[in-house]
């Protein structure tokens, strides 16, 4: 008999190991982190999405309920991820969440031509990052509803 599959609730695409653990241990504090998977690059996130490479065993159906996306990371940055989701159409209804530290213009403005759902320019304070962190996870898992 075959394992269930483990519903995936949270993408976290950081490649920052700080903010990742800030993140992590803030989602799980507050009980909406269990199912949370971390990659560190862009391509990496397009692959387990999509189930190709080195994830292509992966259950293709299991998608999380939201993406955490840093934008400035290797092999492929943020908005070239965002893009990605955006534009499959089995992907495309994943409520994407921007965490980062650019506050420019112009990378808000693409973000959200591009179907973001959410730009949150990561605070300064470790206070106030793990607060945000927390009213994001209430928010998108708990208050939120997503279509079926």
């Amino acid at each position: 008999m075959n394992a269930p599959i483990q519903e995936i609730e949270i993408l976290l695409i950081e490649d920052n190991q700080d903010d990742a653990d800030i993140i992590i241990r803030t989602l799980k504090k507050y009980n909406v982190g269990n199912n949370l998977v971390h990659l560190t690059d862009g391509a990496d996130a397009l692959d387990f999405l999509f189930a190709k490479g080195r994830f292509s065993e992966r259950q293709v159906e299991n998608k999380p309920k939201i993406v955490l996306l840093d934008l400035k990371m290797p092999k492929l940055d943020g908005i070239e991820v965002l893009r990605a989701i955006k534009e499959n159409e089995s992907t495309k209804s994943i409520p994407v969440i921007i965490m980062t530290a650019s506050s420019e213009a112009k990378d808000i403005i693409e973000s959200y031509q591009l179907g973001v759902n959410s730009y949150v320019v990561k605070p300064v304070s470790f206070l106030d990052f793990t607060k945000a962190v927390a009213d994001l996870g209430f928010y998108w898992l708990l208050l939120n509803r997503l279509p079926k």
